[in-house]
């Protein structure tokens, strides 16, 4: 099955208020292209360096996300443009995306990333960080940037009721920040979570966004 083909069986499957980020790292143009042009228009990258020529190069009605650990000194590059951050992890990433963001008179969104796995080796906040900083006059004073929900990555493992649990806590992160700091925001409320190897269980656990690459591309080049 080609790419396009892979995409339009996915879609089939997907449930309608579940978003697709066609993960498209290490993926030539033409192979983006081809899945554009089979209808998505929602697109993620891991690293700036790489999303930047991809935005330049494709048709702009693509709406680019960055899925990847995000530098501060990368941001200045993708902030004209970037259609989300999926991966803040610091209130320092928030205040160089709060100012390069005004530089481009631009309202950026966001999602806060938090570590829920076992696996050492995911970036993102504990509960007790997110509290911290939500609760801040300095992020109070972000006013180029909005949080619209969280992200995770469960471990990579076969044991799917870790996987479940993993999730279901991200959930239970997200009803708590929406009850304490975003009760009055309609659009504080996305959940990214699940890949290829885990977005059904992530779907089942209550995901509304999905980045899926493998599933849809084929294995990285």
């Amino acid at each position: 099955m080609t790419s396009a083909e892979k995409f339009i069986a996915f879609k089939k499957i997907l449930p309608e208020h579940v978003q697709l980020v066609a993960v498209s790292k290490t993926k030539a143009e033409d192979e983006i292209l081809e899945v554009y042009q089979a209808g998505q228009r929602l697109f993620g990258e891991n690293k700036a360096q790489e999303l930047v020529p991809k935005y330049e190069a494709l048709p702009k009605d693509i709406e680019w996300h960055m899925i990847g650990h995000l530098q501060t000194n990368k941001v200045k590059y993708i902030a004209p443009f970037v259609g989300m951050i999926h991966s803040v992890d610091s209130l320092k990433l928030m205040k160089t995306i709060n100012k390069e963001a005004g530089k481009n008179e631009r309202v950026i969104p966001c999602l806060l990333q938090f570590h829920i796995a076992e696996e050492e080796t995911k970036y993102g906040f504990s509960l007790e960080e997110a509290h911290d900083i939500l609760g801040s006059e300095a992020f109070r004073n972000l006013k180029n940037i909005k949080i619209r929900g969280v992200m995770g990555m469960a471990t990579f493992t076969d044991n799917k009721e870790k996987v479940h649990r993993e999730f279901r806590h991200l959930i239970q992160i997200f009803d708590q920040l929406k009850k304490e700091y975003f009760a009055e925001d309609p659009k504080f409320k996305e959940v990214s979570m699940g890949m290829s190897d885990d977005y059904l269980i992530a779907i089942e656990e209550g995901s509304s966004i999905i980045r899926v690459g493998s599933a849809i591309f084929g294995s990285r080049n």
